[in-house]
């Protein structure tokens, strides 16, 4: 039901193989300018957990000297104390182990503070960088490579991904630090209190690390299908909210509730495969720790109450050493099965930031140079020489343009093929064509949202791809036949790109998009919140408002893909005369169905299948009887005079759309 292909591979297993070292990236490149709070961290860690291991041992010492036979001056030496400073009285000696107890548990929380401030500061920086650095080249990929992804699975690696990261850093590392400091340290204390019985309190050890080193080959793979499949949950969840509307006014809730269901639930298959093995480990471990427990306890029980060792034990066991081994084996019972957590917590970040390091290692088609120098627009001339362009993808439904199928000599789908034609500075040319004839790429390469195959783009003689993007892209404004507005203000949106523009040019911008009226009459005028997407506004409002946007700008070239197909015929015309305004003196590209906007043009390209067909103006084209006098006969309604090829054809060219998918016209 849910028409998710299931046996497809992780969206970003290939990235992800091509990662080596992950964590050890992410802690150099990432955690290297935090190296004093994680310092901090790490150095309180050591001393919090030595502080935890100092009241058993003065236990052991109060047992042994005061209610037992030892001297108090024969026991304390082993916290390294001159004898002078000793007490001789037995009241004396209590409460001399009594301030010590309590001075190790207050130094013990100081230093725990500093341990929890320091790993804490440390993750949320990490975090915090990692995220923003992903996003940052997230959003200087290609456009090819979106079309390839689904936001869902995206936003997977921008908010799940990095917060597995925030785990690991936090309380992984925490938890790592507090393991090998009980251990050593407990494992370095026994062995000094009694060198036999430490051999069989620690007699588990081995076994463990066997136990913990299956678990990590068995858990590995599991974690990383885990993330593939929150990946596909969110894209499922992203898709469904952003068509909410689709959805209630076609009555498919319940359809859609069951392609949810079944994306939930395979990954609840996926996430209990993992949990099964996890819940199965932990209980296991802690298991075989435990068994050290119960080994000491018997074996040094039993060595006190007779007064000798059992077996091949030798000497005498004092009982408050014997406290003392009871006390440090129970408080290595719970570090040794932490052990497994914090492998766990590895695995799921090294699985994360192997996703993370793969999308900031993709490298896009487009060539960026930072040194390039920046484009000078003097008059506006744009020249097209022979461009060739097909996406480089696999699956052609998601990237054909509906455009007709060229092979190039690598197998790729020609989109464009070796178009070529002169704009003078200050002209206005509109490209026309069928559904699916290429005509918003050829735009998308002006700009450089993809870069040609073949052939040149140049502006004023300057090849767009020798100039710095930033400068090639601020030179143009841009208005698309979906007008995006951002959550935030009306103002917000005009001046989005140009923030700081005054309220008048704000203002003068939306006049001459003729969106001041109905902005001025919206609850807060320019203040009001215009929802996610701009959903509080008409198609036609938006699309006035992404005007007003380009207006504001000021471009040297304007690009406008079907930037009234979303009005009214009267709001049309009070647009187009405001657009006339905006094009005069300026170069303009414009695309358009609806021919009677763009009639006036100073040049007309027909294209169709990726190619030019005919150029001329509106008068030359219908005088052709060609192409574009067919379209123009289809939209005056004189479809009885249409010829039978025309309807042959653009009964083709609808199947192919059909099948293709457009995504960009």
């Amino acid at each position: 039901m849910s028409g998710v292909d299931w046996d497809e591979d992780d969206p970003f297993e290939e990235q992800r193989e091509r990662v080596e070292s992950p964590m050890r990236r992410l802690l150099g490149e990432y955690g290297r300018p935090y190296w004093f709070s994680v310092g901090v961290g790490l150095v309180s860690s050591v001393l919090a957990r030595a502080l935890d291991l100092l009241p058993a041992l003065l236990l052991a010492v109060a047992i042994d000297a005061i209610f037992g036979d030892a001297t108090f001056h024969e026991q304390v030496p082993l916290v390294v104390l001159p004898e002078a400073w000793l007490p001789t009285t037995e009241d004396g000696q209590f409460w001399f182990v009594a301030t010590a107890i309590a001075l190790s548990f207050a130094l013990g929380a100081i230093f725990h503070w500093l341990r929890n401030w320091g790993f804490n500061a440390f993750s949320q920086d990490v975090q915090h960088d990692v995220r923003t650095a992903t996003y940052d080249k997230m959003q200087r990929l290609d456009m090819e490579f979106f079309s390839n992804k689904q936001t869902g699975e995206m936003m997977s690696v921008l908010s799940n991904d990095v917060n597995q990261l925030e785990r690991f850093l936090n309380e992984g590392m925490n938890s790592a630090t507090r393991l090998v400091v009980m251990v050593v340290g407990i494992t370095l204390l026994l062995f000094w209190l009694n060198p036999q019985l430490a051999l069989v309190s620690l007699a588990p050890v081995p076994l463990i690390a066997v136990f913990t080193y299956i678990f990590v080959m068995k858990i590995q793979p599991k974690y990383a299908a885990v993330r593939s499949s929150v990946g596909k949950v969110n894209s499922r969840l992203e898709n469904n909210l952003g068509g909410i509307g689709v959805i209630k006014s076609s009555n498919t809730e319940e359809f859609e509730s069951g392609r949810v269901e079944d994306v939930s639930q395979k990954y609840f298959d996926t996430n209990w495969d993992a949990i099964q093995l996890r819940i199965k480990f932990f209980p296991g471990l802690q298991l075989i720790s435990g068994t050290g427990f119960v080994l000491t306890f018997v074996i040094g029980g039993y060595w006190v109450f007779t007064g000798s060792g059992p077996g091949p034990f030798t000497g005498t066991l004092q009982e408050g050493i014997f406290v003392a081994f009871i006390l440090y084996t129970q408080q290595l019972v719970w570090p040794m099965a932490q052990f497994g957590q914090v492998v766990n917590m590895y695995q799921r970040a090294e699985a994360s930031s192997e996703r993370i390091f793969g999308l900031m290692d993709e490298q896009g088609r487009i060539e960026r140079d930072d040194d390039a120098d920046d484009l000078e627009v003097r008059e506006g001339r744009v020249e097209y020489d022979r461009v060739s362009f097909s996406y480089d993808t696999v699956d052609s439904s998601d990237s054909t343009d509906g455009a007709e199928t060229v092979r190039d000599d690598s197998g790729s789908e020609r989109i464009i093929d070796d178009v070529s034609f002169d704009v003078d500075g200050g002209e206005t040319v509109a490209l026309v064509g069928p559904t699916g004839a290429g005509k918003s790429t050829v735009l998308k390469l002006l700009l450089r949202l993809y870069d040609v195959d073949r052939g040149t783009i140049r502006i004023d003689g300057q090849d767009v791809r020798d100039v710095s993007l930033s400068s090639l892209r601020q030179s143009m404004g841009y208005v698309g036949q979906q007008s995006f507005l951002f959550y935030g203000t009306v103002e917000e949106n005009v001046t989005y790109g140009t923030f700081d523009a005054s309220r008048e040019e704000i203002i003068e911008a939306a006049k001459a998009a003729e969106a001041h009226e109905f902005i001025q009459n919206l609850p807060d005028g320019y203040d009001t919140m215009v929802g996610e997407r701009g959903v509080k506004l008409s198609g036609g409002q938006r699309q006035r408002v992404a005007i007003a946007r380009a207006v504001l700008k000021d471009p040297d070239i304007l690009v406008l893909d079907e930037a009234t197909s979303d009005v009214d015929t009267e709001t049309e015309m009070l647009i187009q005369r405001s657009i006339d305004d905006l094009t005069e003196n300026r170069t303009t590209f414009a695309i358009a169905h609806r021919l009677s906007t763009i009639k006036d043009a100073d040049q007309i390209l027909v294209l169709e299948d990726g190619s030019i067909v005919e150029r001329g103006t509106h008068g030359d084209l219908l005088e052709n009887d060609g192409l574009y006098s067919h379209l123009w006969g289809v939209q005056a309604g004189e479809i009885d005079e249409l010829p039978q090829e025309f309807i042959e054809r653009a009964q083709r060219r609808q199947a192919r759309t059909e099948v293709d998918v457009d995504i960009d016209d």
